[in-house]
Order: C-alpha cells, then sequence, then structure tokens
C-alpha cells in the first residue's frame, strides 16, 4: 500500500485545521513572507530533523549489526555473551554423540533417547551398504552391532540371504566385488528418526531412508537406481552400546520422482569413487 492510499493522506477532508478553518492559526513568523500559511519556510527544518534521526537510526543499526557478527573478538565477550541468556536452539546437548570408530562403524552412543536413534541411524546405513555383501566384512560388522546372543544366528542368515545365487544376481563374484570396469553402489542416506519405544536398556526406533543401489558400468544389467524405506531397528544396551536385537525393512514413504534425466553409468561411478560416503550419521 502506497502513502496515499493511507486514509486523510492528502486530503484535508475533516481536517479542523486546513486553511480558513475555525482551529486555524495565523502566526507570522520572521522567516515568513510566502503565501503558505503553515509557515513554508520552517518545512525544511522539519525535514532536517526527520533525516537526522533515520540516518542516526541506520548507523545505529549498523553498528549493532557490526558488533553481532564481529567473530575475531575475544573469548572472554563470547562467553559472557552466552552466559547471559538461555541455550540456543541448536546448542549442543553437552554428550558426545558418539566416542570413535568401531571398526567400520561408530560405537560409543550415549545410553539415552538421542544416543538409541544415533545408533539406529548408523546400523542402518551399515546393513544397507555394499559392505555387509562381502563375506570378509559382513562377519565383522555382524559381530559389531548386533547383540551377543544373536551374533551366531544372524551370521547364518546373512550368509544365506547373500548367497552366490543372489550375488550372480546382481553381478558380483563370490567376494561381493564388481567385474573389471564396474562398481557396485549401495549406498544409504537416512532422512530421519523416530522413536517408538524407548526404555533405558532397550529402544525401537525407525529411521527413514533413501539410498541408491546396484552396478554401475557400460553393459551393466543391474543398473543403479534409487530407493525409499523405512527400517525399524529393536535396539538394546549391552556391553556399554546400543546393540541390535532385531530389525525390518518396509518400503516408503516415497515422494514423487522428480522429472529429471538420468545420469549415465560413467557418471555414477565416477559420484561414487569421488564423493566418499559418511561414517557417522545424526
Amino acid at each position: 500500500m502506497s502513502l496515499g492510499d493511507e486514509h486523510g493522506y492528502g486530503s484535508d477532508s475533516g481536517r479542523s485545521d486546513r486553511v480558513g478553518g475555525s482551529g486555524q492559526t495565523r502566526t507570522r513568523l520572521p522567516e515568513g513572507g510566502g503565501s503558505d500559511v503553515y509557515g513554508g519556510a520552517r518545512r525544511p527544518v522539519r525535514t532536517s530533523r526527520s533525516l537526522i534521526t533515520v540516518v542516526g537510526v541506520v548507523v545505529l543499526l549498523i553498528a549493532a549489526i557490526a558488533f553481532a557478527n564481529r567473530g575475531g573478538g575475544d573469548s572472554g565477550s563470547g562467553n559472557e555473551a552466552k552466559s547471559g541468556g538461555g541455550a540456543e536452539p541448536t546448542a549442543a546437548t553437552g554428550v558426545k554423540p558418539v566416542e570413535g570408530k568401531n571398526g567400520l562403524i561408530p560405537s560409543g552412543f550415549a545410553q539415552d533417547e538421542q544416543g538409541a536413534q544415533s545408533a539406529a541411524t548408523n546400523y542402518a546405513v551399515t546393513l544397507v551398504s555394499a559392505d555387509i555383501l562381502r563375506p570378509a566384512t559382513r562377519q565383522e560388522i555382524v559381530g559389531k552391532i548386533f547383540v551377543p546372543q544373536k551374533v551366531a544366528e544372524l551370521e547364518a542368515k546373512f550368509d544365506n540371504a547373500y548367497s552366490q545365487d543372489f550375488l550372480d544376481k546382481v553381478g558380483l563374484d563370490k567376494d561381493g566385488n564388481a567385474p573389471d570396469g564396474m562398481t557396485y553402489v549401495s549406498r544409504t542416506a537416512p532422512v530421519g528418526t523416530k522413536v517408538t519405544a524407548y526404555t533405558d536398556v532397550a529402544a525401537t526406533v525407525e529411521v527413514w531412508c533413501t539410498g541408491v543401489f546396484g552396478t554401475a558400468g557400460v553393459g551393466s544389467t543391474n543398473p543403479v537406481a534409487n530407493d525409499w524405506f523405512t527400517m525399524t531397528l529393536t535396539l538394546q544396551w549391552a556391553d556399554g552400546d546400543w546393540k541390535v536385537e532385531s530389525f525390518s525393512q518396509k518400503e516408503g514413504p516415497a515422494p514423487v520422482n522428480a522429472d529429471r534425466t538420468a545420469s549415465s553409468a560413467d557418471e555414477i561411478a565416477k559420484a561414487v569413487e569421488e564423493y566418499g560416503g559418511f561414517t557417522y550419521a545424526r
């Protein structure tokens, strides 16, 4: 809305102080002499004062912004600013999300809801990775992320699921490697998590994921495609960390596919080689 649209702006209707009105005070000023009964010579003074006021406000605003964005100051002033108010919305909880890497995956998750979500997120990434297809690394993965009493049982189930027949279908050899000139891709990106049950020693966490999987290369019969799925992991607190007791997977939720041209097999293979996967999620 322009100023001209404001009620009464640019119009004298309804004003008692308009020229000739009963409320008009006629004062002859020293610098007067013009026909403007409002003292035309005094208008520039009011304009100057308004301009000075606006300039002053702008200067103060710029100074305030510069002070707020100052990054090279001494640490004392920064600490005083933080201690003077409440916690920032993105402030850290004070608990490290993970202590370190445990071979292929992180370990040392906090014994709380946040730690359970972090553990479930990282385990979901690992369970749908290319490493789980390789016998040499699968045994280590199962031994690290599952509760001890389930390790032997799940090793046998994984070996049966990822048999040579399965590997042949996806174009991999007995060691889980793609043929020369091709690259096998199985990379998961968590989108979000939801805790559906929690105690200090047990938790159930759903991890919504997207990912890419397939074999990139000229002549591949298993081209790289994307997928959306949700993995539900039941966790137990064992040996000072969250471990997987059981897990399941279902399709979706999946968004509408964007209208984009698929990249070539060479582009996908190059991307996998150039962009390393994350070793820690959430």
